[in-house]
């Protein structure tokens, strides 16, 4: 299972991503664009996305980006896709103490797009 460390609570939203401790990937959020490098920053881009969230992702799609980054790090590895994916890839995330911040809940609340 691959384990995604949240580096960065946001602006940018960011995770580098380990499989048996090796880093296998660096996924980052800002400016409303989504990208999975592997196996580090910099180096190749293997997927890019456009989520409504702008610096973090907005709760109800943060899975299903998660998902798609798991699945194309799992793909660039292995040359295959991964059987079921997405949604049926799994990862595990640390948040890296980012959700015991005093004011998450306030981050969370701001980047919710404006519902009037």
């Amino acid at each position: 299972m691959i384990k995604l460390v949240r580096t960065c609570l946001a602006c940018p939203e960011q995770y580098d991503a380990f499989l048996d401790g090796k880093q296998v990937g660096y996924l980052r959020l800002r400016h409303g664009t989504f990208r999975v490098d592997y196996p580090d920053c910099g180096e190749e881009t293997i997927y890019v996305g456009h989520p409504e969230g702008d610096g973090i992702f907005l709760d109800e799609e943060r899975d299903g980006f998660l998902r798609i980054a798991v699945a194309a790090i799992l793909k660039r590895m292995t040359g295959t896709k991964p059987p079921g994916t997405p949604p049926d890839v799994e990862y595990e995330v640390d948040h890296n103490g980012w959700d015991q911040v005093e004011g998450w809940d306030q981050v969370q609340e701001w980047t919710k797009p404006n519902q009037e």
